[in-house]
């Protein structure tokens, strides 16, 4: 429920709240009525179009054409998102300087010859006065109504100069902050992932496991704008940590086979001691599901579809379990839907249990059957700031290791991206997940 409230309040800031405020604050607040603001008025209705035909973009334009526009369709909605927050943080200093925007009512000069007490001081500026539906009114140069912005306040009218002035101001800075914001983004969402070393206390966990590296990423959203090299690169920082497990916690594409293909290959190249997991994300719903979960085996990935596998060193063992997304029973996949009964079934409650789930708010099941250990991705860490917040509302956890109950739980920020190509305040993360026993 809170993830469909929070679906229709974002289409409605994208599609009414985020134009009409950016098309306000720089467009009419900015311009005089004529050539110039239609011509604008114009470009934001084209520039505003732009997302949100980007998803089929790859079916109207040539197929080399579509990943340059894919980076400047998704790099346009960071832009607008950062410019709509640089005029939000703006607006204070915009109400504090309104009396400035205001200069006092001119007096007309004195006839020759006239005393003081003689003169009649006009209430208003000699051209400035407004005759309701009068042709003769003089117009604006800032386009605004007469009787209702030049009315005197305390002596003082609106200078039309002055407020261009600070509404071309505010623009301009808000347009330096978000271009800035957004190349710092664009530069850390697509440079290494950092590495993260957590080391976790499992109960019960036998001392052979002390050590025990359990390599973990997600949302690789391998796409039109994201994979080749780039991910080529994440897997040889994976193997780098010589990992005893690689788990892949969902989101890894967003895109068919056929066309990702050659972009997922190198996970093939991943060497660990005890194997390579996977579990689906939502994404993972949104294409054909059925011919990934084919593929990935064909790459040496296994895939725990509410399953858990026993884990060895010596005698001593653990499980690790995964099951499907959350979202995978609605998804019209038959078969599909995230079942922890089932992926406990028959299982000792004295061995330990790591459970691969792809979304941080099914730790409250895994917590109920006395999971020991949740690892999640789906939150990107927010990916651009400030909306993890907005994330929080859905989730328990955005990113980094929290408990819940007796359940431990750490949430990765992910080593893609989704929609933007860029991180602000949450760079691409690996996961190295140590395991100690409470017995060493």
């Amino acid at each position: 429920m809170v993830g469909t409230l929070l679906f229709i309040a974002v289409l409605l800031f994208v599609l009414v709240v985020l134009p009409t405020y950016l098309w306000w604050r720089l467009v009419r607040a900015t311009t005089v009525p004529g050539r110039t603001r239609r011509w604008l008025t114009a470009l934001t209705v084209v520039v505003v179009l732009i997302p949100l035909t980007a998803g089929g973009l790859d079916r109207v334009v040539p197929e080399d054409a579509v990943t340059p526009l894919s980076w400047i369709a998704y790099s346009v909605v960071g832009v607008l998102l950062y410019l709509f927050l640089a005029l939000l943080v703006l607006e204070p200093v915009r109400l504090g300087l309104r009396g400035w925007t205001r200069r006092p009512i001119p007096q007309p000069a004195p006839a020759p010859g006239a005393g003081v007490a003689e003169r009649e001081p006009e209430t208003v500026p000699s051209g400035a006065r407004s005759r309701s539906g009068s042709e003769d009114a003089p117009a604006r140069p800032d386009g605004q109504s007469h009787a209702h912005r030049d009315r005197p306040e305390n002596g003082r009218v609106v200078d039309p100069s002055r407020r261009l002035f600070l509404a071309r101001s505010m623009a301009t800075t808000a347009g330096v902050v978000a271009l800035g914001t957004t190349g710092a983004g664009t530069y850390f969402a697509n440079s290494a992932p950092v590495v993260q070393r957590v080391p976790i206390t499992l109960r019960g966990l036998d001392p052979a496991f002390d050590g025990f590296r359990i390599v973990t990423f997600s949302d690789g959203h391998l796409s039109e704008t994201y994979g080749g090299r780039r991910f080529e690169r994440l897997v040889e920082i994976v193997n780098a940590q010589r990992p005893d497990v690689v788990a892949v916690v969902g989101d890894l594409v967003d895109g068919e086979v056929d066309d990702l293909r050659d972009d997922v290959a190198p996970l093939s190249d991943l060497v660990s001691e005890q194997g390579v997991y996977f579990v689906t994300g939502n994404h993972e719903y949104f294409v054909d599901t059925r011919a990934w979960l084919r593929h990935l085996p064909t790459l040496g990935v296994e895939v725990l579809r509410n399953q858990r596998v026993p884990l060895r060193r010596g005698t001593a063992t653990f499980d690790l379990a995964g099951i499907d997304d959350r979202t995978a029973a609605a998804s019209g996949v038959p078969g599909h839907g995230a079942d922890l009964d089932a992926a406990l079934d028959g299982r000792d409650d004295n061995t330990p249990v790591v459970l691969l789930a792809h979304q941080p708010v099914q730790v409250a099941q895994a917590a109920a059957a006395g999971v020991d250990l949740q690892l999640s991705g789906h939150t990107h860490g927010g990916q651009l700031w400030p909306f993890d917040y907005v994330v929080s509302l859905e989730q328990p956890v955005v990113e980094g290791l929290s408990r819940y109950g007796d359940t431990q739980i750490y949430v990765t920020r992910g080593a893609g991206y989704w929609g933007p190509p860029m991180r602000v305040g949450a760079r691409p993360e690996v996961t190295v997940v140590e395991l100690r026993s409470p017995r060493t």
